[in-house]
């Protein structure tokens, strides 16, 4: 179980059943867009956090007028929100960073809250790379830690491709849960594969849709479509001034030719 001088609870919940999203960055910042967002639209309340000094370590300091501040670290907290009518919980944990080291070890205390809370089902979310243009609307892809749950994401029409890499922690969750008795599964958002620096609502919009009709909550995504609009006109502005300045860097006015180049295009 966990350490008790490494994860601090404020106060625990007792649902009658309870499920997770676990979420770190990633590729388009998927997974982190969509904790936010249920955090912000459910109102959960922040409920416990895990001591970052015991899995990260500080490479720089910020100055702030002149004044050196102490050293900042990644934030991992924990977040509840229960539902009034049927009781169900939902936990939320969101790491603001991924470790270089520990990762293993950090994984484990965000599965100790969990076993602590009684969840059953673990969700994560992910980036699926694609081929797809900005303007496409993101399909999502799954994968789960058993036949039963690949049936039941079936169900919500998600994308099955038989062999997936799901890099970082948002990944390694899931196949840590099997030791721990938790049901998992990972919803991933596509995304273009020339924009993975790029925080991506779009996909986010796709996987929060999934998730909520997964977990039976009803929450309102227009602000977060609007948002994903506002991006992808960042992006097709982005995509205009690309090209217009490949246009002047390799192609060549007329005036500006041989006479000999103009007399052999015209014959």
């Amino acid at each position: 179980m966990y350490m008790k001088k490494t994860v601090k609870l404020y106060w625990q919940p007792h649902p009658e059943s309870c499920s997770m999203l676990a979420s770190w960055p990633g590729i388009g910042n998927v997974s982190l867009i969509v904790a936010s967002y249920l955090i912000q639209k459910l109102g959960a309340e922040e409920i416990g956090e895990i001591d970052s000094t015991q899995f990260f370590e500080p490479t720089g300091v910020v100055v702030k007028d002149n004044i050196v501040e102490s050293p900042r670290f990644p934030k991992n907290k924990f977040y509840y929100w229960e539902d009034a009518e049927s009781k169900r919980g939902l936990l939320l944990f969101v790491g603001e960073s991924q470790p270089s080291t520990k990762g293993r070890e950090l994984v484990d205390c965000v599965l100790d809250v969990a076993q602590k809370f009684n969840v059953q089902r673990l969700y994560s979310c992910a980036a699926a790379i694609t081929q797809i243009h900005y303007s496409e609307e993101s399909s999502v892809w799954g994968a789960a830690t058993s036949n039963d749950l690949v049936s039941e994401l079936e169900k919500h029409d998600v994308e099955l491709k038989g062999e997936l890499r799901i890099a970082g922690l948002n990944g390694l969750v899931l196949g840590m849960l099997e030791e721990r008795n938790i049901e998992g599964i990972c919803l991933l958002g596509e995304v273009p594969s020339y924009a993975t620096q790029m925080a991506n609502p779009k996909a986010a919009v796709a996987v929060t849709k999934t998730l909520t009709e997964m977990l039976a909550i009803d929450v309102d995504l227009m602000e977060l479509v609007e948002l994903a609009e506002r991006a992808e006109e960042r992006m097709q502005r982005a995509a205009q001034q690309a090209t217009a300045e490949y246009i002047d860097q390799f192609t060549e006015p007329i005036w500006e030719r041989g006479d000999d180049e103009i007399n052999s295009e015209d014959n």
